[in-house]
């Protein structure tokens, strides 16, 4: 699958490769030297751990690098009045009244848990675009839908992006 990444997200999964790629496979290396001088391999814990540490940060490099490669750069610029990329947006279920708060990110950082909801799941697709006080119809992947009304929409600057990224 495609990622969706805005250019500030692409601009921090590079910076993540470039670290672990200077500074974190030295160090892994380092420690696997170190590990293997110990001696006997058959029963060395320490040597096998650094490999394993290795081998773990070459993956994440690799995957990052496969990331960017295929992903789709996407604007997180929106009008003043309509749901973007990076807003935080108040909506109201209802049927209950309920309200709710949620930043809409790319697919990357999705975290419902933590109240971002990406642009992929079925609530990001259907919020996305809309403006406040507009009823939108939320319909997921299975089972019956259901609307919501948008009641606020707040535009994040990038110190706040920074704060709640998590690579």
């Amino acid at each position: 699958m495609r990622e969706k990444l805005t250019q500030s997200d692409v601009e921090k999964i590079e910076k993540e490769i470039e670290h672990r790629k200077l500074i974190v496979r030295k160090e892994a290396i380092e420690a696997v030297k170190e590990a293997r001088a110990q001696g006997d391999l058959s029963e060395n814990f320490e040597y096998y751990a650094a490999k394993k540490d290795k081998n773990k940060n070459e993956s994440r490099i690799r995957y990052l690098e496969r990331m960017l490669k295929t992903a789709v750069i996407v604007s997180d610029q929106s009008n003043e009045d309509e749901v973007g990329l990076n807003n935080t947006v108040t909506v109201a279920f209802e049927e209950d009244g309920e309200e709710e708060t949620y930043r809409i990110v790319t697919s990357i950082r999705g975290n419902s848990l933590k109240g971002l909801v990406s642009i992929e799941s079925p609530l990001g697709k259907a919020i996305l675009g809309h403006k406040t006080g507009e009823r939108v119809q939320v319909v997921p992947d299975h089972g019956a839908g259901y609307y919501i009304i948008i009641k606020n929409i707040e535009k994040t600057n990038d110190e706040e992006n920074d704060r709640i990224r998590s690579y």
